[in-house]
């Protein structure tokens, strides 16, 4: 019967978008037959849920006229196949030790728990996590790449990562790069100045299969990192190589990019990741409980999922700290500790606003608050301006449009504004020093 699913497959194909076809009905495996009855395996319950809704009576239908009688079919999932991580050396590979995350040939170590079994999939980035397992588990994706899109501490990094660890499982030869955008842009500054520009060519055009590029967004302004990463993109495309980015916004929204990458940047599948619902939320929350093999009342998760909703980030964050708590002091884990974590994250974070960040900054520099948010390009203002901005982005939720619109700016500026202040923090070390003692007094509350 297995034949059979393959040309019901075949006929399919003829039916749908190649790219439908690629994400949804492809990673479809045939798992039995009894009698009349066909068992399939989704990759997950948001594609079972997908393919269900959208595909099951055309799968039926084609499977009833090759048999000849009325087939009826069940879709179930099955959860991923551990990962085999393995440590990639020209002539050997090798099982890395126990709990350290993975090598890969080039940039940054993958995190060994950002796999796919270990992402919990919602309504909120069901779309991606299937995109990003489907375009990992293909040999000739329907597409140039996937732009993972969301605001910070969503998953777009974990779903990058497990791309990597699931192409290491399925294709153990390929070559998977993971790298950010900062590390991209010093390596290429470092190669020429030593003179080495072809090797580093070589390695990112010819010797790279897999290139996952973190924080996108990032490239404004970056005029040589941009043309070079046009060229490797082209070079990638041309061989049918995979790559995934992850960005905070859509490449429509980065400043200062030049039209040829954004047209590359944005000729794959850009798909977007939603804060998590409560029942995702709950999900989250009941993994990571199982994972360090926690015992946490019922109602203690749904209290910290009802009440931390920013971010996966905030809601580990509250679980760790219960934990911990409850492992230095011996308290009980219970719904009055939660709620006092609770009440202890909000106060950080409520301590932090985007106003005191602009009282510390006056102060600091002799402005008013009216210089601050002026349209002034004057040095003396510009410069503390950005790096209000560069504060306001890391220490509180407001998105970027809202950042900008606090100083009278535009998303664009904004963002510019943070890769700005980032640029200074890596070149300048007087600057760095400036940024790092404002900080102090921001965490300390010494302003």
């Amino acid at each position: 019967m297995e034949s059979d699913w393959k040309k019901v497959k075949s006929l399919i194909r003829k039916k749908i978008p190649d790219q439908s076809y690629r994400m949804w009905i492809d990673p479809i495996r045939y798992k039995r037959t009894d009698d009349d009855h066909v068992t399939l395996v989704c990759a997950n319950g948001f594609s079972r849920k997908r393919i269900q809704n959208h595909y099951l009576p055309m799968i039926a239908g084609e499977l009833t006229d090759l048999k000849g009688q009325p087939v009826d079919v069940t879709l179930v999932t099955a959860p991923p196949r551990p990962v085999k991580r393995r440590n990639q050396t020209a002539a050997t590979r090798q099982m890395p030790l126990p709990g350290m995350n993975v090598r890969v040939q080039g940039g940054r170590f993958l995190r060994k728990d950002f796999t796919f079994d270990r992402f919990v999939v919602g309504g909120c980035n069901g779309f991606a996590y299937s995109a990003s397992l489907a375009y990992a588990s293909s040999h000739r994706p329907g597409h140039p790449g996937i732009f993972l899109m969301s605001g910070p501490g969503l998953g777009k990094s974990h779903l990058s990562q497990a791309v990597g660890h699931q192409v290491l499982y399925t294709t153990p030869a390929e070559k998977v790069y993971y790298t950010t955008v900062e590390d991209f842009t010093n390596e290429l500054v470092q190669s020429f100045k030593t003179g080495s520009i072809n090797q580093f060519k070589r390695r990112y055009r010819d010797e790279c299969d897999v290139l996952l590029l973190e924080n996108v967004q990032y490239l404004t302004g970056k005029e040589r990192t941009q043309i070079e990463l046009a060229h490797t993109l082209d070079s990638l495309y041309e061989m049918g190589k995979r790559v995934v980015f992850s960005s905070t916004c859509v490449p429509q929204e980065i400043p200062k990019l030049n039209p040829a990458l954004r047209s590359r940047l944005s000729s794959g599948l850009i798909t977007a990741i939603d804060p998590p619902d409560f029942k995702t939320r709950m999900r989250i929350l009941k993994k990571k409980s199982e994972t360090d093999r926690a015992r946490i009342p019922l109602e203690v998760l749904r209290y910290l999922a009802a009440e931390l909703t920013a971010d996966i980030r905030q809601l580990e964050c509250g679980l760790n700290s219960i934990l911990a708590r409850a492992a230095l002091i011996g308290a009980k884990i219970d719904l009055k500790l939660a709620e006092e974590i609770v009440a202890t994250i909000r106060t950080n974070r409520e301590q932090i606003s985007i106003d005191r960040i602009k009282r510390l900054i006056c102060k600091e520099y002799a402005l008013t608050l009216k210089e601050l948010i002026s349209k002034s390009r004057q040095q003396r203002i510009v410069k503390p301006r950005q790096i209000a901005m560069y504060l306001a982005r890391a220490y509180t939720d407001a998105p970027l449009q809202e950042v900008g619109r606090s100083f009278n700016r535009y998303h664009a500026t904004a963002l510019y504004a943070v890769s700005a202040v980032e640029k200074g923090i890596r070149e300048e070390p007087g600057f760095r020093q400036q940024v790092e003692l404002l900080r102090r007094k921001l965490e300390t509350g010494r302003e």
